[in-house]
């Protein structure tokens, strides 16, 4: 017996209520609670029973409609999935660019957004490397349980950074639907969506970074110089600067004024997108001298092994060997701002300057001009002598002077 088909009509299509409601021939018209209604194929493929957009019945008439399934229907007597004969039919119409494309194109046009070489870097990996497997597809063929597969190696073992890799997925396909590669919901969007789909990150994941407490630093720096090597000199021209290991590693010559004993970052290579500049202290004055009377290269601190800067991670390593094995190169900014505000009158805009932190309203900033630079070296070479290792009758006895502003 011949299936019945036709069976809606357009008034009905345009009046029924919430529910499901067959035309025959796999075609049916589903209308939501809300009062949404939209077309779909209704078909089996491989065992199991799946559904096809054909669009929303106040754009998609009746008749298209019914179009529609006939193609649909065809594409099954010919043995090929309905949905992927459509996605071959488009893209024979339309070029449609891959992940890797819009990826490509969208790291190009953030270039001038980036304030510097190690946040390029990231999006690069992220985008390269971490998504390699999305980057041949198609990029509107991009879908829910592609993004979950890129993510869920990463999320329980390195969660901030399949965190930041969920994201930078999800500007590519904002920008691929953008420029009109995409239709509808981003499989990579959070709250909503994969929110559902993949644990929460603990809130404590990230955390501060973990820091040396300061009254341990002139002990630590002691062990530190054992080493006498250019890992350790970076270590400990970073700790008396109280900067980023960042802005060290990549550290040139030019940047540094030996007269002046001043050090400046450029805004590029900076955190806050602004120069910065730093007042060297007698012991960060004579690791220069040292370096200098080496130099092979504009690198400040370079690599034992060619014209390079210094291995990111050599610091760490000279932090290991030194025994601190619970504390963080970064970490050190923190003990440093806690030495200045617990041990020390000098005030808070001082400190805070010190670190690059940028304080106050715009307006506020706007009046202030200085970068009070002076003031400044004072306070670094106050910490320099606190930190300074001290040996009274062969014990690890520290001395101690409070330092500061205009009175101690």
């Amino acid at each position: 017996m011949a299936r019945a088909e036709k069976k809606l009509t357009a008034r009905a299509a345009a009046t029924k209520k919430p529910g499901r409601y067959g035309d025959g021939g796999g075609l049916w018209l589903v209308v939501s609670t809300s009062g949404a209604r939209k077309w779909v194929f209704r078909f089996t493929w491989l065992g199991r029973v799946t559904e096809m957009g054909l669009g929303a019945a106040d754009a998609v008439s009746l008749g298209d409609a019914r179009d529609g399934a006939l193609l649909a229907r065809k594409a099954l007597a010919a043995g090929q999935n309905p949905i992927e004969a459509r996605r071959e039919a488009r893209r024979s119409q339309t070029a449609v660019p891959s992940f890797g494309e819009i990826a490509d194109s969208l790291l190009e046009s953030k270039e001038s957004e980036w304030r510097n070489a190690k946040h390029r870097e990231q999006w690069r990996i992220a985008l390269k490397e971490q998504a390699a497997a999305l980057r041949p597809y198609p990029v509107d063929e991009i879908d829910t349980a592609a993004v979950l597969e890129v993510l869920k190696p990463l999320w329980s073992t390195k969660p901030e950074t399949a965190s930041r890799l969920r994201g930078r997925i999800e500007a590519v396909l904002d920008a691929a639907k953008a420029k009109g590669y995409r239709a509808g919901e981003n499989p990579a969007r959070w709250r909503g969506h994969l929110s559902h789909l993949l644990s929460r990150r603990q809130k404590l994941t990230r955390g501060h970074f973990a820091a040396m407490p300061y009254a341990e630093a002139p002990i630590f720096i002691a062990k530190l110089r054992e080493q006498d090597n250019v890992g350790a000199w970076a270590l400990e021209f970073t700790v008396l600067t109280a900067t980023r290991s960042g802005e060290v590693y990549g550290a040139q010559w030019p940047e540094i004024d030996m007269k002046a004993k001043v050090w400046t970052i450029p805004a590029e290579r900076t955190k806050a997108g602004r120069e910065h500049r730093v007042p060297l202290c007698d012991r960060a004055m004579a690791i220069l001298k040292r370096l200098e009377e080496a130099k092979t290269c504009e690198f400040v601190f370079p690599s034992p092994h060619g014209q390079k800067k210094l291995s990111h991670v050599a610091m760490a390593k000279a932090m290991r060997r030194a025994g601190a094995e619970n504390a963080t190169v970064h970490g050190f900014r923190s003990a440093f701002r806690d030495w200045a505000g617990n041990e020390t009158h000098y005030p808070r805009e001082i400190a805070e300057a010190a670190l690059a932190h940028v304080v106050g309203d715009k307006a506020e900033q706007a009046y202030r001009r200085s970068d009070a630079l002076e003031k400044r070296r004072q306070l670094m070479q106050a910490w320099a002598d606190y930190i300074e290792p001290k040996e009274l009758g062969g014990a690890d006895v520290l001395a101690f002077k409070r330092t500061g502003g205009d009175a101690a």
